[in-house]
């Protein structure tokens, strides 16, 4: 039986080629892909091995599948990358045909060593898979403005790998330099302190990769109640010994004529704050219920009502977090949503520090949020150029709380806590200047002195910070 001929476009893409060569076939449905690779083998003189083909962005592995197996229909596009072959000997006709279509694509592209990857086959696979594709932009956002551009993936990946390859020889030259005298311990210690944040950055790339939930904004807990009749947005703070009402709050509810001063003094947590005095008893409303309950009045506080463990246990509250629910007494009242709960807490944490992380994000000291890179001017390069670094010293006053931690702060699971207090030297605007001292420390590991003073204008003068950035580079 006669089957009907079919012309199809075969879209050959050379490594070193900025365009494409179109190839125009005549094709039969019950052909095998590996009579057609012979095809344009006689077209192209390009040999079946350094073919890959893609049909619908799908790259074709069974060279025993038909055409019409494939779905090949007449007019459709397939699509060939030419990967080079290993073996110097073999294809010399292939590089010569790549050589002269893209010789002056190639004078500004680097030769790939064997065993690298070949970007563009990565960029086909991308492509060809929707999970893979919205995984990888998950983890490098940079991917969407080049996935689709051979030439800028090409280079974007290539600059990746070749930091990448920098960092590794660079340290192990650290390494192999600081192990000529094993028997020095300062240069043992240098060595356990590469080998350390090694291990500390990937655990934050494992974190980001499977557990990238870990890194979200976790808004508190907030809900509606009443107190004397004036509504308030209350945080509830299982992690707040008391319960905590701002002056101003007070004086909004008509209690702040009940304060007794004499239990006026000093709370002592996470900072200090000054405690006007204690309401003993006032109505509160919260859902259906009115209970009496008693506030210490407290200066420097962000909210104006803080929901302590004090009254949480003395009515037997229940958190319900699969609910989203405070449930008192068999009542059930809805936490706020992110859209209702005051935007304090939403300005503290935009203007909280960060510290850059992998592939140009950045993420919160405090929090933990990794935000992706910020469209300012010389976002990009900084970028590309600093690599994830250990987190800088806090520069914002922390928030006081009453001798005992609030346990809903949001933490950073990869954010290390200092092993020393240090009051970190500000850098100062446009030209930042710190101690001498600090600064042949650094240069003494072998750093030059303009990366030196780099990374300790990064991390606000802090010397062990500098140097777990210097040694990321």
């Amino acid at each position: 039986m006669c089957q009907t001929s079919r012309q199809i476009t075969v879209t050959v893409s050379r490594a070193h080629s900025d365009e494409p060569d179109l190839l125009s076939l005549e094709v039969y449905p019950e052909m095998t892909v590996e009579t057609l690779q012979s095809s344009i083998e006689a077209e192209t003189s390009i040999p079946p091995t350094a073919q890959h083909l893609y049909h619908d962005g799908n790259l074709i592995t069974d060279k025993a599948q038909t055409l019409e197996a494939l779905h090949v229909t007449n007019g459709d596009m397939i699509a060939m990358h030419i990967r080079e072959p290993r073996n110097p000997g073999a294809g010399s006709g292939a590089r010569a045909s790549q050589q002269a279509g893209g010789a002056a694509a190639a004078a500004g592209t680097r030769q790939r060593q064997p065993g690298e990857p070949d970007p563009e086959v990565i960029r086909l696979q991308i492509l060809g898979d929707p999970r893979l594709r919205e995984e990888a932009i998950r983890q490098q956002p940079q991917l969407a403005s080049v996935i689709d551009d051979p030439q800028l993936f090409a280079q974007f990946f290539n600059n990746n790998y070749d930091r990448e390859r920098r960092e590794r020889q660079d340290r192990q030259r650290q390494i192999a330099q600081l192990n000529a005298d094993p028997f020095d311990i300062e240069a043992q210690a240098r060595i356990e302190e590469i080998i350390r944040q090694e291990r500390v950055m990937e655990n934050l790339q494992n974190a980001m990769e499977h557990n990238p939930e870990v890194f979200g904004r976790v808004h508190m807990l907030y809900v509606d109640v009443e107190v004397n009749g004036y509504k308030v947005k209350a945080l509830v703070d299982s992690g707040a010994q008391a319960t905590i009402m701002s002056p101003g709050c007070a004086e909004a509810c008509g209690i702040m004529r009940l304060v007794d001063k004499r239990f006026a003094g000093v709370a002592r947590g996470v900072g200090t704050a000054t405690i006007i005095g204690r309401v003993h008893s006032a109505q509160i409303k919260i859902g259906s219920l009115f209970l009496p309950c008693s506030f210490t009045v407290m200066e420097g506080k962000s909210v104006d009502l803080l929901l302590g463990l004090d009254m949480l246990k003395r009515y037997q509250a229940s958190i319900d977090l699969a609910k989203d629910r405070l449930i008192i007494q068999d009542v059930e009242i809805p936490f706020l949503g992110e859209a209702d709960i005051p935007k304090d807490s939403e300005e503290a944490l935009a203007e909280e520090p960060t510290f850059p992380g992998p592939s140009g994000t950045t993420i919160g000291q405090r929090s933990g949020v990794v935000s992706g890179p910020e469209g300012q001017e010389g976002s990009s390069a900084e970028a590309a150029q600093v690599p994830p670094a250990a987190p800088a010293p806090a520069s914002a006053p922390a928030r006081p709380q009453p001798q005992t931690q609030t346990q809903q702060q949001p933490l950073s699971a990869a954010t290390p806590a200092p092993a020393a207090a240090r009051s970190p030297q500000p850098p100062a605007a446009g030209g930042a200047s710190f101690p001498e001292e600090d600064v042949q420390q650094l240069m003494a590991l072998g750093f030059p002195r303009e990366a030196v003073l780099q990374s300790l204008e990064a991390t606000g003068g802090n010397v062990q910070y500098a140097a777990s950035l210097l040694f990321q580079v």
